[in-house]
């Protein structure tokens, strides 16, 4: 059972939405357990819906032709997950993500929320709100691969995750800012946390 008083409160963080709109995105909704290490979506899946992070931790991982992962980034409480691209081009999945944590998410069926997305003006905030946060975090990652050093992308992995550092390993925060877990260790060692 959800408890909605804090599903409502993720949702006021995002935008107003009216108790009938709440009560609409429920009915066409799933409360899901996800263990520590199994995936809500993998790399090669169609996607069929998007989730809010109700408890737990996620990431966003890429896996290349040897075998290797890159982490796309780290999605924790009270945040949505999905692999949009791929969902409103009804294509593959480029992307995995993985339960860092035992988590909760609230599970939502992307077509019947498109449904409820045409007939009401609060679910057009909501996206647009979506879209513009991740598109400011995809510029902010851009820009830190192409200007910052690996000292440099570290510090702002801790300022945008706050406490994170505590909750991951450390070869995902490696792989997540572009450098070994070796190089991450000397730098750790530098950088006071």
């Amino acid at each position: 059972m959800i408890n909605k008083a804090n599903f409502i409160k993720i949702l006021g963080s995002i935008t107003t939405v009216p108790n009938e709109q709440i009560e609409k995105i429920l009915a066409i909704s799933y409360i899901k357990n996800i263990i520590k290490g199994e995936c809500f979506i993998r790399e090669g899946e169609i996607p069929q819906n998007f989730a809010f992070v109700l408890s737990g931790l996620f990431r966003y991982y890429y896996i290349d032709k040897k075998g290797n992962n890159f982490t796309k980034g780290f999605f924790l409480e009270n945040t949505v997950i999905s692999s949009y691209s791929a969902l409103i081009q009804k294509r593959k999945s480029y992307f995995t993500i993985e339960a860092l944590e035992n988590s909760v998410i609230l599970v939502v069926n992307y077509d019947k929320w498109k449904i409820l997305f045409e007939k009401e003006l609060c679910w057009h905030k909501f996206l647009l709100f979506l879209l513009e946060k991740g598109y400011c975090i995809k510029e902010a990652r851009e820009r830190e691969f192409l200007l910052f050093d690996a000292e440099e992308r570290y510090k702002s992995f801790l300022n945008t995750y706050p406490g994170l550092e505590k909750r991951v390993k450390q070869h995902l925060v490696a792989s997540y800012i572009g450098i070994t877990p070796v190089a991450l260790s000397r730098i750790r060692k530098k950088v006071p946390r």
